[in-house]
């Protein structure tokens, strides 16, 4: 066990767990922030999506003794009213079907439109393709990206 002082959502949590253990059961289990999903468990969904440094990353595959004294972000802390752009237009274009993914794809756009503010419909499909969907909403998220640029 290591006792590791860790920054998320601008606070600083102390925890003792293991230092394999994924960030995202950290989170999940240690810190009660469970807007983060667990789905594949391998990187490969992006259910698990936050931000390190303004990063976006995959939490599940991410060794907690990794994060150093690096800056997470979960969904939780991306805006405190949930005003964020990304989830204005998010609720405007009514993406959400089961809504099981849409933590990682609303964490995965915000940092995408950090770096490119104003981004074509290849380079959002382009950005958004490592999230998946298994309702297929891909044609609403994109629209969602595209009209939280313009906010």
């Amino acid at each position: 066990m290591a006792t590791l002082n860790l920054k998320i959502n601008g606070k600083t949590h102390t925890v003792d767990v293991e230092e394999d253990t994924p960030l995202l059961w950290v989170l999940r289990d240690h810190l009660g922030l469970v807007g983060t999903k667990y789905s594949c468990g391998i990187a490969q969904c992006g259910a698990c999506t936050v931000h390190l440094n303004g990063e976006a990353i995959f939490s599940c595959s991410m060794p907690v003794s990794s994060v150093g004294s690096d800056e997470v972000t979960t969904i939780e802390g991306l805006s405190e009213e949930g005003d964020h752009p990304v989830q204005q237009a998010w609720e405007e274009i009514d993406v959400a079907q089961c809504g099981y993914c849409q933590a990682g794809q609303i964490m995965n756009a915000a940092a995408f439109l950090k770096k490119n503010p104003s981004p074509s419909m290849d380079e959002i499909e382009n950005a958004m393709n490592r999230n998946l969907c298994r309702c297929g909403t891909y044609h609403k998220i994109r629209e969602a990206v595209a009209k939280a640029a313009k906010i």
